[in-house]
């Protein structure tokens, strides 16, 4: 294998491809290893689709599945078009980079900001899918009653406003919190809390759905097998999500995928037992939901800590991300898909404890990476940087995503909110005319509603009519369990 060649910095974009090969200043290995990476990152976004749609009545399951593939179209033209200029530009601020990358323009071969083993056109296209990913699991707080019309600028306007600014300050060696010295290894604050927080506010904007608080909305998730098939692609996806975060084809990448999934198993054996000491059930949606929280909270501390904190991530993060479900029923906003409480709640937990057990010698598994380290290694203040981290990204991300919401609504067409008449017949007929799944019954087509049989007789085929949907679909009551069986 021949050696590589420095990087000798003479052109902006890399040098000239038609004259020069701009491979040599790469590993072969690294670079297929994070293509590799980028299409599992990737494959998570229709997991949170699938997850989302199964713990969702079915009359909007294929709205929510429909918003997240759309978020891929709709965040990948806008991290072309500026987003990925405004977070990891070579010449970035503080808080925002410039528009020297503005349409990808000189985006080639250089080494890029987040790694000098990795070009800026391959971290371009990885860092694009954090950026879907991150829209993806916000815009699920539309489900049931809004309207995907608004949810759609809501997608491009959030990722430029928000979601660019808190990548652009944690990520880009220039940012303010990066100087500081907070460490997120693959989306803390700038993924999960920065989600949490939006699709906390989109709730609150959207209002309760009918019937919230009462037995009219006590239903189950209406398909669980949906549940686990999104769990599946997010678990495997988030090896990419976490191992490719190294940016490298190193031993930190593997290390990386080691806790990751070692945390992701004991927050969904957490999460089951804490849920079947109230219910006496094997939760299968329980289970799921834990194995969420593991990954969410280990995703800040993956590129920093040792196997055995991994075990403490799972526990700690399923138990605070559990009693977390709780929060949305304390100050009366209807999370629907309890957004907030795995995202936001287990980012933060996962930030703080980075603080506590981010270890030198494991950063330094790639080669190059330098730290201080947290608690581990007797760096106290790192618990405060990760604090202070929390604290902002999460702050100025509901509240910026409240402003837009605000002005959103003002604005004629961009009401979000669905009317009763369509959140009654569900977002799939009003919004879409296609369903997520059909049955045949006396050669009538009708909505095949969950659970509406454990309750009330057949409806009636006389004159071809078919049941209001309101009775079915994805809930659990709040002692001990949440809206969406979590």
């Amino acid at each position: 294998m021949a050696s590589l060649v420095t990087y000798n910095g003479t052109n902006a974009s890399g040098g000239d491809s038609l004259t020069e090969d701009l491979n040599v200043f790469y590993d072969r290995g690294d670079i297929a290893w994070m293509i590799t990476a980028t299409a599992l990152v990737l494959l998570q976004i229709p997991g949170v689709g699938f997850l989302y749609s199964g713990l969702a009545r079915r009359k909007s399951a294929l709205s929510l599945i429909w918003l997240s593939m759309m978020s891929v179209a709709v965040v990948s033209f806008q991290w072309f078009f500026w987003g990925f200029s405004l977070v990891f530009s070579h010449n970035s601020g503080k808080f925002l980079g410039d528009l020297s990358f503005f349409a990808y323009k000189g985006v080639l071969g250089a080494p890029s900001v987040g790694s000098p083993k990795v070009p800026d056109l391959l971290f371009a296209i990885y860092q694009g899918m954090f950026a879907a990913i991150t829209v993806a699991l916000a815009v699920g707080a539309a489900a049931d009653r809004g309207r995907i019309a608004p949810a759609l600028v809501f997608m491009f306007v959030w990722s430029t406003i928000i979601y660019d600014p808190i990548a652009c300050w944690t990520w880009n060696v220039t940012g303010w919190v990066n100087k500081l010295g907070g460490l997120d290894f693959a989306g803390g604050t700038p993924v999960h809390i920065s989600s949490g927080m939006a699709a906390l506010s989109y709730s609150l904007f959207l209002g309760k759905r009918k019937g919230h608080g009462t037995a009219d909305l006590n239903y189950r998730p209406h398909n669980v097998i949906h549940v686990i098939t999104g769990t599946t692609f997010l678990w495997v996806g988030w090896f990419g999500f976490n191992a490719g975060s190294a940016l490298s084809a190193s031993l930190r990448a593997v290390m990386a995928g080691v806790v990751t999934n070692l945390a992701a198993s004991v927050g969904g054996i957490t999460w089951v037992l804490l849920d079947y000491r109230l219910q006496r059930k094997w939760s299968a949606v329980g289970f799921c939901s834990g194995v969420v929280a593991g990954l969410v909270a280990i995703t800040p501390g993956s590129g920093y800590v040792p196997p055995w904190a991994a075990v403490v991530y799972g526990v700690v993060g399923a138990t605070a991300c559990n009693f977390g479900t709780k929060i949305k029923f304390w100050i009366g906003i209807d999370d629907a898909l309890d957004i907030f409480a795995l995202h936001a709640i287990g980012g933060a937990v996962g930030n703080l404890l980075t603080g506590l057990f981010a270890a030198d010698y494991i950063a330094h598994l790639d080669g190059y990476s330098v730290i201080k380290g947290g608690w581990l290694n007797r760096h106290w203040i790192q618990l405060a940087y990760q604090l202070n981290d929390c604290v902002s990204g999460a702050a100025y991300s509901f509240g910026g995503t409240s402003i837009i919401l605000y002005i959103m609504n003002k604005i004629p067409g961009l009401h979000l909110r669905a009317d009763e008449h369509s959140e009654l017949a569900g977002m799939d007929d009003v919004e879409m005319g296609e369903f997520a799944k059909y049955v045949y019954s006396h050669n009538l087509k009708q909505y095949d509603y969950v659970e509406v049989d454990r309750h009330v007789a057949p409806p009636s085929l006389e004159g071809h009519s078919v049941r209001s949907p309101d009775t079915s679909a994805a809930s659990v009551e709040p002692s001990g369990k949440t809206e969406t069986g979590n």
